[in-house]
């Protein structure tokens, strides 16, 4: 995970922020303490993003930024919640490439829209996947988990953040290159995902980072690829799937703070970050 957000950032927020609020309230802004909302359960990776963020975010704002954690339908019930919150200026959303971008290339009913509801603020991080198995797996390598599957078609199962979600789109990418059919189990996220995946109930996960590399490190998960155009720095020794024989795989999961539309302090926060040429516009 590269998290691309830091002090100097929260601190433009802050300024940006404070500067598009009326000649009346802005000496008042802020006065209260922030909502960030983060759509998926605590110990997830974007729990474990936020929560690096909010401390140096409540910093350079002055007030405290309270994580608030609405899990469910693969997040977008937390990203619903947040398109209708009140637009004061206190509600901050955690968005990421299942909530706006999957989602609603797959679903036509969403209860908000991506782009129309949301002022972008900030990009966070990009992460990748890292493929996963139980260590009772018979495969060490990519070409050997390809070579089990196609042995048993339909038999082994993998586990995702949620249907829809982009790790169960990673997943099926990975099957529809690879030949082979694979079952699908969601879970409301990867965390509570791995604890199926350590005890064998789950054969293997396209799995967050975060919460996996313990269980990578303590032997009772073998990696096998990531899903990046490089590997990552935790994991230097694991190749990519495309250095693993499936050319042109690439997937990672982007995440980034937004706020209500509605809120026209974002909007004017957003549009000066735009108009300054700010690194997360470029």
């Amino acid at each position: 995970m590269i998290i691309r957000i830091g002090l100097a950032v929260a601190a433009a927020f802050a300024a940006h922020a404070a500067g598009g609020a009326t000649n009346t309230n802005a000496a008042a802004w802020p006065v209260k303490s922030f909502r960030f909302i983060v759509p998926f359960p605590a110990g997830s990776s974007t729990d474990g993003a936020a929560r690096i963020i909010a401390p140096r975010l409540g910093d350079a704002l002055g007030q405290q930024v309270i994580i608030d954690n609405r899990a469910g339908a693969s997040g977008n019930i937390g990203v619903e919640t947040g398109a209708r919150a009140a637009p004061d200026g206190y509600t901050l959303v955690l968005g990421t490439a299942s909530t706006h971008a999957v989602a609603p290339s797959v679903n036509s009913h969403l209860g908000y829209d991506p782009v129309r509801d949301f002022s972008p603020v900030s990009l966070i991080c990009s992460s990748p996947y890292v493929l996963a198995v139980h260590s009772a797996v018979a495969a060490g390598t990519v070409p050997e988990l390809i070579a089990l599957a196609q042995a048993r078609p339909g038999r082994i199962n993998y586990a995702s953040a949620g249907n829809a979600s982009l790790a169960h789109l990673a997943s099926e990418l990975f099957a529809t290159l690879a030949g082979v059919k694979l079952n699908h189990v969601p879970y409301k996220s990867s965390a509570l995902a791995v604890i199926d995946l350590l005890s064998g109930r789950i054969e293997l996960q396209f799995a967050s980072i975060l919460p996996t590399l313990p269980h990578i490190r303590s032997g009772r998960l073998r990696a096998l690829a990531t899903t990046g155009a490089m590997r990552p720095s935790v994991l230097p020794a694991v190749p990519t799937v495309a250095e693993a024989g499936i050319a042109g795989y690439d997937v990672a999961l982007w995440m980034g703070i937004l706020t209500p539309a509605r809120d026209a302090r974002a909007h004017r926060c957003a549009a000066q970050s735009r108009n300054r040429g700010d690194p997360q516009y470029n």
